[in-house]
C-alpha cells in the first residue's frame, strides 16, 4: 500500500518512489495526459510519462536523474496512471540506484 506524503506545496501526494532526496508521486482525480509529480527540496515538477515533457523547475542533475528513472520505468508508471484513473491503490516503483 502506498503511503500519503506531504511534501512542499504538494499535500497528501501518494508517493510511488523516492531516491536521492527526490520524491515521486501521483495524485488521484487528475486529468490527462498521464503524468507524475517530482519534488526535490523547494523544487517541484510535473513530468508527462509518454513524452518526458517537464513543467516546473528542478536542478539540472536532479532533472537528469528523474528523466533517467522515467525511461527505466515508463510501463510501470503508465500502469499506475491507469490505477489513478480507477482510484485504485498505486504500486511502488523501484528507485533509481
Amino acid at each position: 500500500m502506498i503511503g500519503l506524503q506531504s511534501v512542499g506545496k504538494l499535500k497528501l501526494m501518494p508517493e510511488i518512489s523516492r531516491f536521492l532526496g527526490i520524491v515521486i508521486g501521483m495524485f488521484y482525480r487528475e486529468h490527462g495526459p498521464p503524468h507524475f509529480h517530482a519534488v526535490y527540496g523547494e523544487y517541484e515538477i510535473t513530468v508527462d510519462i509518454e513524452t518526458g515533457v517537464v513543467h516546473g523547475s528542478f536542478p539540472k542533475r536532479a532533472l537528469r536523474l528523474v528523466l533517467e528513472w522515467l525511461d527505466m520505468h515508463k510501463s510501470e508508471l503508465l500502469e499506475n496512471w491507469r490505477l489513478v484513473e480507477l482510484e485504485r491503490p498505486l504500486r511502488k516503483v523501484p528507485p533509481l540506484e
